[in-house]
C-alpha cells in the first residue's frame, strides 16, 4: 500500500527542478541516497524521495527516539526549513516481515519484477500532481529505471554508490568475457593478470567483484546486476559517490561512454550523526565505553549491514582478537552468520574478553570512527565504510566478503596503501589474525606507515568537498538545466 507524506514547508516555486529519487532497498545504498537527496535539496532542487516500506519499517522500529515515524526527513527539515523534500514509501512486493536475508533469491526477484511496479504507480501519481518533475534518479542497480523515465518523459539520472573502478569493470564486461576471465571455466585462471580494461592499468582476477569471480553467471543476482548495468548506460547522467582524485583513470574511461560526475564523499562531514534516521537496527551507545580507553587503543570490528560470514571464519577472528590482547568494539549483527544463529560467537568468548571488549548488534559507525580511542578498523571493505574510515584517518584490516568489497580491498591495500589484508590466503587462521592485529595496533612499523598514508588520502577527500566534487555538482546542475531547456524548446 502506498504511503506518502508531503513537506509542510514545501516551496511553491515552479522554476525549481523537481527530481524523484528512488533508493535501492539495502542499508548501504540507502545511506548515500539520503545524503544525495539532502545535497540536491540544498542546491535548490525539489525532491520526492521513495523508500521501500520494509526498509522504512525497520528504521522506525530501530529508532525509538525519532518521533517522526511517517517521514525520516522531518528532523532534517526542522533543522533546515528550506529543504524541499517529500517522502513516500512503496512495497517491494514482499510482506514487511518477510526474512529477505534468508531468502535472497526471492528478494532479488521482487526487486526485479515487483518493486518497479509499485514505483511506477508512485511516479505516475507524482508526475500528475507535480508538473515540474524533470528527472528520475535511481540507483544504478535498478533494472527498470530508464524504461520508466522514458515512459513519463523524464531524464534518467543513475546513482552509482560504489567505486568507479567497479563500474569500469561492468562497463567492459565484453572484454572480460572475450578474454575468458569471467564465466564458465574462468576459475582456472584465478591468478590471471587483467591489463586490458580502459582506465585500469593492471588487476588480478581476484580483484573483480565477487559476482564476476563466479563461473555461473545465470544466478538471480546476475539476472539483476547485468541488466541494471546495461540500463545505467542509457542514463543521461551518472552521479557517483566517489572522488575524482582517488579514481581519475577509471572515471576518465567511463566518461568516454556517458556523462559521469564524481560528487563524493556523500555523508554529513561536519557531524558524526545525520539528522535523517537510516539505521536498520537499534544503535548501541558506545561513547562512554570508548571514553574510558586510551587514544588509538581500540580496534573497531564490523562487517557491514548485508554480507554474511561463515561460522568457522568468525571463530578464527574471535580467537585471534582474544589472543591479541587489544581493546576492541565489535558489531555482531543478528544475522551475520544466519538469521537462525543470533549469537554465533564462540562459547565463553564474551566472558573471556569482558572489560577490554564491547560487543554490540549495531552502532553509529561514524561516531565510533571519529572517536579518539579508535585506532584501527577490521572491515569487510564496503564502500561507505571505506570513505568514512579514510575521512577519520583510521587504517584498515581488510577481510572482504562479497560484491565490490574485493575491489575496494585492492584499492585500500595495493593502490592507496592505507590498509593490509587480514589474511594473505584462505583458510583464515587465528594466529595470522593475531599477528596482523598486533602489527596494526601495537606500535608496529606497519601501523605508523598506514596512518601516514591515510592522512594523505584523507586530504584528497577534504579537498574534493570544496573543489572537484563541488564543481561536479554544479556542472551536473548546469547540464541538466541545458537539457531541460532544449527539451522545452523542442516541445
Amino acid at each position: 500500500m502506498e504511503n506518502s507524506n508531503s513537506n509542510p514547508n514545501q516551496i511553491k516555486n515552479r522554476s525549481k527542478p523537481h527530481a524523484i529519487l528512488v533508493a535501492h532497498p539495502l542499508q548501504g545504498h540507502l545511506i548515500p541516497s539520503v545524503q544525495l537527496a539532502i545535497k540536491l535539496a540544498s542546491n535548490n532542487f525539489s525532491i520526492t524521495f521513495i523508500n521501500a516500506e520494509n526498509i522504512h519499517h525497520q528504521i522506525t522500529l530501530s529508532n525509538t527516539t525519532n518521533h517522526s515515524h511517517d517521514d525520516i526527513f522531518a528532523e532534517a527539515r526542522r533543522n533546515s526549513p528550506s529543504l524541499d523534500i517529500d517522502y513516500m514509501t512503496v512495497s517491494d512486493g514482499l510482506p514487511v516481515g518477510f526474512d529477505r536475508s534468508l531468502n535472497h533469491d526471492q528478494w532479488v526477484g521482487a526487486t526485479i519484477h515487483c518493486f518497479p511496479a509499485h514505483v511506477e504507480v508512485a511516479v505516475a501519481k507524482i508526475v500528475r500532481s507535480k508538473p515540474a518533475v524533470c528527472c528520475l534518479i535511481a540507483d544504478s542497480y535498478s533494472v527498470w529505471a530508464s524504461k520508466l523515465a522514458k515512459k513519463y518523459g523524464l531524464f534518467y539520472v543513475s546513482f552509482w554508490t560504489e567505486s568507479a573502478m567497479v563500474l569500469d569493470f561492468y562497463f567492459h564486461l565484453h572484454l572480460l568475457k572475450e578474454f575468458g576471465h569471467i564465466g564458465p571455466g574462468s576459475s582456472g585462471c584465478k591468478d590471471a593478470i587483467i591489463d586490458y580494461i580502459p582506465g585500469i592499468s593492471s588487476i588480478k582476477r581476484t580483484d573483480l567483484t565477487s559476482y564476476l569471480q563466479e563461473e555461473d553467471l545465470t544466478t538471480m543476482a546476475h539476472q539483476s546486476i547485468f541488466p541494471s548495468i546495461e540500463d545505467a548506460k542509457r542514463a543521461e547522467f551518472i552521479l557517483a559517490n566517489t572522488v575524482h582524485e582517488l579514481e581519475a583513470q577509471p572515471i576518465s574511461a567511463i566518461q568516454t561512454q556517458t556523462p559521469f560526475y564524481a560528487i563524493g564523499p556523500l555523508f554529513p562531514i561536519e557531524f558524526s550523526t545525520s539528522p535523517v534516521a537510516t539505521s536498520l537496527w537499534a544503535e548501541s551507545d558506545c561513547i562512554t565505553w570508548l571514553d574510558s580507553k586510551p587514544p588509538g587503543s581500540v580496534l573497531y570490528v564490523s562487517f557491514g549491514s548485508y554480507a554474511h560470514i561463515s561460522k568457522e571464519e568468525l571463530e578464527e577472528i574471535a580467537n585471534g582478537i582474544k589472543l591479541s590482547g587489544v581493546n576492541f568494539l565489535w558489531v555482531v549483527r543478528p544475522d551475520m552468520v544466519s538469521s537462525d544463529d543470533s549469537d554465533p560467537l564462540p562459547i565463553g568468548f564474551r566472558d573471556e574478553v569482558n572489560g577490554r571488549g564491547m560487543i554490540v548488534t549495531w552502532t553509529n559507525q561514524k561516531a565510533v570512527l571519529s572517536h579518539r580511542a579508535t585506532g584501527g578498523f577490521l572491515t569487510h571493505c564496503g564502500w561507505n565504510s571505506t570513505l568514512e574510515s579514510i575521512w577519520y584517518e583510521v587504517p584498515f584490516l581488510c577481510f572482504p566478503l562479497l560484491t565490490d568489497q574485493f575491489t575496494n580491498r585492492k584499492l585500500i591495500v595495493d593502490d592507496w596503501k592505507i590498509g593490509c589484508n587480514l589474511c594473505e590466503e584462505k583458510p583464515l587462521k587465528r594466529m595470522e589474525v593475531l599477528q596482523k592485529i598486533k602489527d596494526l595496533m601495537i606500535g608496529g612499523k606497519l601501523g605508523f606507515e598506514l596512518k601516514d598514508n591515510i592522512k594523505r588520502i584523507k586530504q584528497l577527500l577534504e579537498n574534493a568537498t570544496k573543489g572537484s566534487s563541488e564543481k561536479n555538482v554544479h556542472s551536473f546542475f548546469e547540464e541538466l538545466n541545458v537539457a531541460i531547456e532544449k527539451k522545452s524548446l523542442a516541445c
